[in-house]
């Protein structure tokens, strides 16, 4: 039985590094395309550094589960990283939204930092996540971490999603500052309480005297048939999760001006964390009345129906706010059960391995999907970025950022940039907008599509067979 203090400390360090990651994935590209003066082949390298770096991130996320794996400390095998890995990258976040070297300099300070960036959050990443199959076998102790963690995922995510736009738009530069440095600290500050309240349970199979090599990994991996079905399911997931808020607040500003686009972000990103927050609520009540596999049937029809009704927004469907954000919210909340689905179909993939091999690996199998999400997140903005460069929404972005820039110097005040951002804003084509919609729509149908008809085909641990595999390791051995 889990204690309490355990049980919070844990799942409430979930905030802080949350948060932290959100500042970064949702708006490190909206701060270099708003405040940053760069060309089209600045931004295109910057966009071409960060599918690089994010790809190498998804390679490291393994390796660092061997280490972690091979590390045996007086502290534990994960809180050591936990803590190192929170120091070092709430530094990063805080330089690369500080740090404002002009045209090639800053790309290469950003390419360095980037890197640093992911990396040092990796440390982190697979750690925290690699302690959570640890501490419970039990399956209703299991859902009920993932709930709770889900739930200050969203806090932490929401926080960060619905605050920054509202105080950004004409004092970018320092605004973007000021969130970071609040930001880091936040991280540096929940990730303490899991580091001294968290306490780290022992298992028999956790193979404490071996030593895993980089061959030792793939071998888990190659093995493990119910884990590659999960984790690719997890990689086209995350794609088509992310595309939304991707393009969320280049949609709202080109559709409604950039002195009101913060505004309706913030309102788009409530429905966002009320939607997930609800999902996680509602997650443990659904899995009582619905299998796994139907849950995820049912969601995938949703979430198609919704990105349909997105897409139509303006063309079929008025474009209103309150109908935009009752979409949203029903995307959201979709994604969210989706998501709780997944996570769970991945952590039960431990024991399937530990069943059929008598080996447990808990930080190499939950680096599997910190690999799919860094990974997919490079495809991501891949088609973030190519969409911006190519249906030119960058280039008049670009005149905005020149405001904002002179706003952060001094010379101009924020009402003017507002104003006269207004005013680039208006001049995006019909086609460009819905070079938008397409992105963050009909993208994310196909991918999760995808996922659906995989795991229906591959993935075989259902409830029933958890069951049964957890109580064949539960007896004693003759």
């Amino acid at each position: 039985m889990l204690d309490k203090r355990t049980k919070w400390c844990y799942t409430a360090g979930a905030t802080g590094r949350d948060a932290a990651y959100a500042m970064v994935s949702l708006y490190l590209i909206n701060y270099i395309q708003y405040t940053m003066k760069l060309t089209v082949a600045q931004f295109a390298a910057i966009s071409a550094i960060m599918i690089v770096c994010l790809i190498w991130d998804a390679i490291n996320d393994p390796l660092m589960g061997i280490i972690i794996e091979n590390c045996h400390m007086k502290m534990g095998k994960f809180r050591p990283w936990i803590l190192t890995g929170c120091l070092l990258n709430a530094v990063v976040i805080f330089l690369l939204f500080s740090v404002r070297p002009t045209g090639w300099a800053f790309v290469g300070f950003f390419g360095l930092s980037y890197l640093l960036w992911g990396m040092t959050y990796t440390m982190n990443d697979i750690s925290y996540w690699g302690m959570l199959p640890s501490l419970s076998s039990d399956p209703k102790e299991r859902n009920t971490l993932v709930t709770m963690m889900s739930i200050f995922i969203c806090i932490g995510q929401f926080s960060v999603a619905g605050v920054v736009p509202m105080v950004i738009a004409g004092n970018a530069v320092n605004a973007y500052r000021m969130c970071a440095l609040v930001v880091a600290l936040s991280f540096i500050a929940f990730q303490l309480l899991t580091f001294f309240g968290a306490k780290e349970q022992p298992h028999s199979t956790d193979n404490s005297t071996e030593k895993l090599s980089l061959k030792d990994m793939f071998r888990i991996f190659a093995r493990n048939d119910q884990l590659i079905a999960a984790g690719i399911a997890i990689f086209l997931f995350q794609i088509g999760s992310g595309l939304l808020i991707m393009f969320g607040m280049n949609f709202f500003y080109f559709e409604f001006g950039y002195s009101t686009g913060g505004s309706l972000v913030f309102i788009f990103t409530v429905m966002y964390g009320l939607g997930t927050l609800l999902s996680q609520v509602a997650f443990p009540f659904l899995t009582k009345k619905f299998s796994r596999k139907s849950l995820l049937l049912f969601f995938t029809i949703m979430i198609t129906v919704f990105y349909v009704c997105f897409f139509l927004i303006g063309i079929v469907i008025p474009k209103i706010p309150l109908i935009i954000n009752i979409i949203g919210f029903c995307i959201f909340f979709s994604q969210g059960v989706f998501n709780m689905v997944l996570i769970v179909m991945l952590n039960n993939t431990i024991e399937y391995d530990e069943y059929k091999f008598h080996e447990r690996h808990d930080s190499i199998i939950s680096a599997v999907r910190s690999f799919a999400t860094k990974f997919a997140s490079a495809v991501n903005q891949g088609i973030t970025n190519l969409v911006l460069i190519i249906s030119g929404i960058y280039g008049i972005s670009q005149n905005v950022s020149n405001l904002e820039v002179a706003a952060g110097s001094g010379e101009i005040t924020s009402q003017e940039v507002l104003a006269q951002a207004d005013g680039f804003i208006q001049t995006a084509t019909r086609g460009q907008l819905i070079g938008l919609r397409t992105g963050m729509t009909l993208i994310p149908i196909l991918a999760i599509g995808i996922a659906l008809l995989l795991l229906r085909a591959k993935y075989k641990i259902d409830e029933e067979e958890y069951d049964r595999m957890v109580a064949s390791l539960s007896e004693p051995e003759n």
